[in-house]
């Protein structure tokens, strides 16, 4: 799936031969695992009192993140989805996440309260 390129400084061009300068979008390096410091959370703002486990602070690409979060959710047998830089795991899973995490070598913290 393609990312649509944002052009700079131009709405609209009648001249064929008039060359658009794209923005350069930066990909950011992947961390290692013992470098990675994610926050596991559960969250219900804005999401009709439905809980989710929410992982935050990774740092590194979003296909990366991607396959992390597809190993999540195959993990605990829910679904999610992984947007903004974060992973939003369906359902009250913040203690298997943290143990999973920790077992695949990351540095995690819980937060929020309970």
């Amino acid at each position: 799936m393609a990312k649509k390129k944002e052009k700079l400084n131009v709405v609209y061009s009648t001249n064929p031969d008039f060359n658009y300068q794209f923005e350069e979008e930066e990909e950011t390096e992947t961390l290692s695992k013992n470098q990675q410091k994610l926050y596991v959370s559960i969250d219900k703002k804005q999401r009709g009192g439905k809980e989710v486990t929410l992982v935050e602070g990774y740092i590194g690409s979003e296909e990366d993140l991607k396959e992390l979060g597809k190993f999540l959710k195959n993990k605990c047998g829910v679904g999610g989805t992984v947007k903004d830089m974060e992973i939003l795991i369906q359902g009250n899973f913040r203690d298997k996440v943290y143990d999973i995490l920790t077992k695949e070598g990351y540095q995690v913290k819980k937060k929020g309260g309970n």
